[in-house]
C-alpha cells in the first residue's frame, strides 16, 4: 500500500509538470530546464494501472446483466439506446502505453504495456465488437484506422500475450503498482487473460481443434503457468486517502445502485453465502422498474430503505482491491474446458476448486452441502459440454462485481437465465447485447465504422450479436 500511494503521488506530479504548455510570447522566463519533454515512463505506467481497475466494475454491463439495479435513474435498466463512444479507452490507456512503447526505454515495460493493451483490447471488443486494433494508435499516421473484425482481434490478442510472455528479461521496471515488477507474476497474469479470452470464444469456436482452444491450451503450458491462488489476483490495490478504491467510491459515496433482485434470490435460493458480502442485506432490489406509476412508486417504495448496497460496508473499504482477473475465474475456465473436451484435466476438482477459491477471496466459508446442492452439482459426463448451466452459473458468480464479464458469460451461454424488464422503452424489450457506434465515428472514421457495421447481423443496435456471440 505504501508503494502505491508513493508511485500515485510521484506520478501526480510528474504528469502535471509534462502537461504544462510554455507561454512562447516569454521565450524561456517561464520555462522550467527541469521539466520532463519526454514522456516519464514509470508515471505513465502507474497512472494506466490505477486507473484500469474501473474496467473490471463496469455498472452499464452490471445492469445487463442483472447483478446491480438502478435505484434513482432507470434509463439503463429500461434498455435505453446504449450509443456510446470508445474514443476515451485509445485517447488515454491505450494511448499511455502505446508512449511507453515506443520510447523502447525498457523491454519489460513494453511487454508490460502490451500486456495491458490486451487487456483493454478484450473489453473493448466485447462490448462493442469490431473496433480499432491493427492500425489504432498510430497517432498522425492515421487518423481513420479501419475496424479489425473480432476474430481477428482475438487472435492478436493471443499472439501478442504469447510473444510479451515468452520477452521478459531483467530490464528494470518502474511505477508497477500491480506486481512491483514481479516479472513471473506478470507471465501469469497474461496466461490467465489469454485463458479467460480463449474461454469466451466456445460458443463461436466450440471445437478442440479449434483455434480457441488451442489459445486455451497454448495459456496453460506457457512458461510462468497460471493464476493458481489468491495471492496470485491480477489486482490492484489502492492505499485509500486521495487513491480510494473504485468500489469504495462508486458504491459507497453514491447510492444509485443496488444488488439486484434476481442476483439475491439467485444466491439464496443456492444457499451461497457469499451474499453476505456482495451485498448489505437480503432484500435485492427489483429490476428495471419505471420511475412513474404505481407500480415503479410501489417497488421503490417497498424496496427503500433495506434494500442491498452493492458490497457489505467490510467489503468496500477506501483502501480496498478491485480483481481483475482471479484463482477462482481462473479455474473455472479450466472446468469449461475440460467439459467442452479441450483438455484432459479434471473437471470435478476445477470446478471445486474454482468455487472455494472464489469463497476465499471474499473471506468466507462455504455452506455445508453447498457442492452437492441443486443447481450447483455436476449432473453431466465430463468432457460432454453438457454441464455448461452449473459451470456458467459459478462464473456469474465468482466474475462478481465485473458487470462486464458478467454479461459477457452470459451472453455466451445464456445463463443464469435473465428475464428482460417488461417496461423497456426500446422498440424490442431484449436485453442488450453490445453498445452501439457512437454517432461521431460516423464524422470522423465513416468507411470503417460502416464497414464494421456490415459484419452484425442486425446492423448497428444494441440486439445484433457480435461475432462470439452469434447463434
Amino acid at each position: 500500500m505504501k508503494r502505491i500511494y508513493k508511485m500515485l503521488t510521484a506520478t501526480c506530479f510528474v504528469l502535471s509538470v509534462a502537461g504544462c504548455d510554455k507561454l512562447e510570447d516569454f521565450g524561456d522566463t517561464n520555462v522550467n530546464p527541469g521539466a520532463a519533454t519526454e514522456p516519464v515512463i514509470g508515471g505513465l505506467l502507474t497512472n494506466v494501472q490505477a486507473n484500469i481497475g474501473s474496467y473490471a466494475y463496469d455498472t452499464r454491463g452490471g445492469l445487463y446483466a442483472q447483478i446491480f439495479s438502478e435505484t434513482q435513474y432507470t434509463d439503463v435498466s429500461l434498455y435505453g439506446r446504449p450509443e456510446l463512444a470508445f474514443t476515451d479507452y485509445y485517447r488515454l490507456y491505450l494511448n499511455d502505453l502505446q508512449n511507453i512503447i515506443n520510447t523502447g526505454e525498457s523491454n519489460n515495460m513494453t511487454q508490460i504495456s502490451r500486456i495491458l493493451q490486451q487487456y483493454i483490447f478484450f473489453v473493448l471488443t466485447n462490448l462493442w465488437g469490431d473496433v480499432p486494433y491493427g492500425e489504432a494508435l498510430q497517432g498522425d499516421v492515421n487518423l481513420q484506422p479501419r475496424y479489425d473484425r473480432q476474430e481477428d482481434i482475438y487472435r492478436g490478442i493471443f499472439q501478442t500475450l504469447g510473444e510479451a510472455v515468452d520477452s521478459f528479461d531483467d530490464s528494470a521496471i518502474t511505477g508497477d503498482i500491480i506486481f512491483g515488477g514481479d516479472v513471473d507474476a506478470w507471465r501469469r497474469a497474461a496466461n490467465s487473460l489469454k485463458l479467460v479470452a480463449a474461454i469466451q470464444l466456445s460458443k463461436a469456436v466450440p471445437t478442440a481443434d479449434g483455434f480457441a482452444a488451442e489459445a486455451f491450451r497454448e495459456a496453460l503450458a506457457a512458461t510462468g503457468g497460471v493464476i493458481t491462488t489468491n495471492a496470485q489476483n491480477f489486482q490492484v490495490n489502492y492505499p485509500g486517502g486521495n487513491f480510494q478504491s473504485p468500489y469504495f467510491t462508486r458504491y459507497l459515496t453514491r447510492q444509485d445502485y443496488a444488488e439486484s433482485e434476481p442476483l439475491v434470490s439467485l444466491l439464496l435460493e443456492l444457499e451461497d453465502t457469499r451474499q453476505s458480502v456482495y451485498g448489505s442485506s437480503n432484500v435485492g432490489m427489483p429490476y428495471g422498474l419505471p420511475r412513474t406509476g404505481a407500480e415503479g412508486s410501489e417497488a421503490f417504495t417497498s424496496a427503500n430503505p433495506n434494500w442491498s448496497r452493492i458490497f457489505s460496508e467490510d467489503a468496500r473499504p477506501e483502501d480496498g482491491s478491485v480483481y481483475i482477473i482471479t484463482a477462482a475465474q481462473v479455474a473455472l475456465a479450466r472446468a469449461e474446458a475440460s467439459d467442452l473436451g479441450w483438455t484432459t484435466e479434471n473437471l470435478s476438482d476445477l470446478y471445486t476448486t474454482g468455487i472455494e477459491l472464489s469463497h476465499a477471496q471474499w473471506g468466507v466459508d462455504m455452506s455445508a452441502g453447498y457442492l452437492t446442492g441443486d443447481g450447483v452439482a455436476l449432473t453431466a459426463v465430463a468432457g460432454s459440454g453438457a454441464n455448461v448451466a452449473q459451470i456458467s452459473i459459478q462464473r456469474y458468480i465468482a466474475s462478481y462485481p465485473d458487470g462486464t464479464q458478467a454479461w459477457s458469460i452470459w451472453r455466451k451461454s445464456g445463463y443464469p437465465v435473465l428475464t428482460p424488464t417488461p417496461h423497456a422503452t426500446s422498440e424490442t424489450g431484449e436485453i442488450p447485447r453490445r453498445y452501439i457506434y457512437a454517432t461521431a465515428e460516423f464524422s470522423t472514421n465513416r468507411a470503417s465504422v460502416e464497414e464494421a457495421i456490415a459484419n452484425l447481423p442486425g446492423g448497428n443496435t444494441a440486439e445484433a450479436r457480435v461475432w462470439w456471440d452469434q447463434e
